[in-house]
């Protein structure tokens, strides 16, 4: 069978519109942290989100987490609670920039679904 070679651009494209098929490292660099962490799945999703409201990380950042949560029973009361937990660390505008991006998270996901990503 043929390799179907793409371009770095193609690849940063994708990655940067959501779609982390190009790309199977994030999930590489994540497996077995979380038993290594010591957490229990849902804290250990808590952890790495509160990392990503305080980086300010982008919304395509945040759908590998969120799609977790998402699939570990995380409530979005409960992401919304260590929002307000870590603002008096991170400030104001991080988690105001932090609700954006999940929310536009959460819309390139189903943009995703529809499109069969």
């Amino acid at each position: 069978m043929k390799e179907v070679m793409v371009s770095p651009q193609a690849q940063l494209q994708g990655l940067a519109q959501g779609d982390l098929t190009m790309l199977d490292v994030p999930m590489h660099m994540i497996e077995g942290t979380c038993e290594a962490s010591g957490f229990d799945l849902q804290t250990f999703l808590l952890v790495r989100m509160a990392a990503l409201a305080a980086l300010d990380a982008s919304p395509t950042s945040w759908l590998l987490d969120l799609a977790a949560g998402s699939e570990a029973n995380l409530a979005p009361k409960t992401i919304l609670g260590a929002l307000i937990a870590i603002a008096p660390v991170i400030g104001t505008p991080r988690i105001i920039s932090a609700a954006a991006s999940i929310l536009k998270a959460l819309e390139l996901a189903e943009e995703l679904a529809e499109e069969g990503k």
